[in-house]
């Protein structure tokens, strides 16, 4: 038999080799023996691999049957994404002014003995600038750019400064505190943008790229993959907020919020906001708002200076291993997998579409509804009068409706800018009187004030914090949703704190 003598090279070696090495771990798996064979390898005196002509044309067949799905053009090239992508992410140095220090009074104990007020101020309050950075892109050439709420939060002066190192002050068109989105815009001409995509097409696996300023190092680029959508972290504040998060492992650090999430054309599919780690900064996980929500939002931002924020009208439990194992026999339900309505708002889009409590929620358009945020982010894409086709479950009957949704007032028509809720109004932070609370006060219900803002009209009518409101105007209120029905000025609030003290407040204003 013919015998070719072969020098060890480092790719036909490493080609041999991982093949041997992945037979023998299938061995190693099934029967513990691994693969063994006297005639195929001989060492010759000068360390050199002596492989028969039979063998060698065996292997090279195997080597090309392993690769045969192998494509060069269908594995992502990065280059193009970033070099076209990078151009219209910028970096936004946010600036606060802070007061800090004076503004204190010092009490003499020795006159609050006598029973004598006496208090010395302690001069004025120092102002001082406080400097953060963040990232943003530009969705168009006039200057439109988008970027995080929590980036823009209560600056007083906003630069942004582009890849080519130009520098603009921008001002702030709006921003939703509920999705942590907001749009600022600088006075330019032919900016370089990014076009958006589309989130929803995101694959599992599938390769994106990060671009921001993290520690201020502009233009930064770090690519991974598709890790999970629709992850819900409860990180953003407040009753309405809207988390569907796309969860990736591109490396994003301080200073990367705002920034762009871009897919392998170039497009935007998410504006990078979280980062989930015990140190503040990344260990492997970040997560980006998808494109749908950002879309939404900054449209809504753009026409309107506020967000049309779209209301189902209903209170759910996610039906998981959970809820079987203590309300599943309760209520008999076995098996996992939709929402259950706990509840219905009255007038809301759900009770005109009669959709009752015991009702399981299985889709929303289509989207199967197995988790919280396929059905947040689905109403988030939405406006008020916007219609929606639910299925779910009515005494295990499959059962389909279209639903009209409405705002958070319970109507139809857009609200603007002008349009301020009952919350903004009073100045504070509300939540529904828990069922224990309500029983020890002999109430039917009633909304506690769970934080006064300085300044507001709770504040300036000396309404303290644990108040619980049974009236607004004469309006029984019981519940959250009741007080946000209240459109009218508000000219009195009734209502008793914890220890039943019983109050009735007369705004002046």
């Amino acid at each position: 038999m013919k015998k070719t003598i072969i020098i060890v090279g480092a790719i036909l070696a490493s080609v041999t080799l991982g093949g041997i090495i992945g037979y023998g771990a299938t061995m190693l798996g099934r029967d513990n023996k691994v693969f063994e064979s006297d005639e195929v390898f001989a060492q010759s005196e000068d360390s050199q691999i002596e492989v028969s002509d039979e063998w060698l044309a065996s292997s090279e067949e195997q080597a090309k049957a392993s690769f045969a799905s192998y494509q060069m053009d269908s594995y992502p090239d990065l280059t193009f994404a970033a070099e076209k992508a990078v151009k219209a992410v910028v970096n936004i140095e946010t600036i606060r002014e802070v007061s800090y220090g004076g503004g204190y009074e010092y009490y003499d104990p020795f006159y609050e003995f006598f029973g004598i007020p006496y208090s010395r101020g302690g001069g004025q309050p120092q102002k001082q600038e406080q400097r953060s950075g963040g990232s943003g892109v530009i969705i168009s050439p006039d200057g439109y750019i988008v970027t995080n709420n929590h980036v823009v939060e209560g600056a007083t002066k906003l630069k942004v400064k582009l890849n080519d190192g130009r520098s603009f002050e921008a001002e702030l068109v709006g921003a939703d505190p509920t999705t942590d989105v907001a749009l600022i815009k600088v006075d330019g001409e032919n900016l370089p943008t990014i076009p958006f995509g589309k989130s929803d097409d995101l694959r599992l696996g599938e390769w994106v790229l990060a671009i921001g300023s993290p520690f201020d190092l502009q233009s930064t680029i770090t690519a991974g993959i598709v890790s999970a959508k629709a992850r819900q972290l409860g990180v953003i504040p407040g009753e309405m907020s809207v988390e569907s998060f796309i969860q990736t492992d591109a490396a994003v650090n301080p200073g990367n919020s705002g920034g762009a999430l871009v897919n392998t054309r170039g497009e935007l599919v998410g504006i990078n906001t979280v980062i989930k780690s015990s140190t503040g900064s990344y260990i492997g996980y970040s997560f980006a708002v998808p494109e749908t929500i950002v879309r939404k939002v900054v449209l809504d931002l753009k026409e309107f200076g506020v967000v049309q924020r779209a209301i189902l009208g209903v209170r759910y439990r996610v039906i998981d291993d959970e809820f079987i194992e203590y309300l599943g026999e309760e209520l008999g339900i076995s098996k996992a997998g939709g929402l259950y309505i706990d509840s219905v708002v009255e007038d809301s889009a759900a009770a005109d579409a009669g959709l009752r409590k015991g009702d399981i929620i299985t889709a929303i358009d289509g989207v199967a509804t197995n988790d919280n945020s396929v059905l947040m982010e689905r109403i988030a894409k939405c406006r008020p009068n916007d219609k929606v086709e639910i299925e779910y479950l009515r005494n295990d009957v499959k059962k389909k409706v279209t639903v009209t949704l409405k705002n958070k007032v319970g109507k139809k028509e857009p609200v603007t800018r002008e349009t301020k809720d009952i919350a903004e109004m009073l100045g504070g932070e509300f939540a529904n009187l828990s069922k224990e609370a309500c029983q020890e006060l002999e109430l039917r219900g009633g909304v506690q004030v769970t934080s006064v803002k300085q300044g507001g009209l709770l504040a300036r009518s000396g309404v303290k914090r644990g108040f619980v409101i049974t009236y607004i105007n004469d309006r029984p209120v019981y519940s959250v949703d009741d007080m946000m029905k209240i459109r009218d000025k508000i000219e009195s609030i009734d209502g008793v704190y914890p220890n039943g003290r019983a109050l009735r407040y007369v705004i002046v204003e």
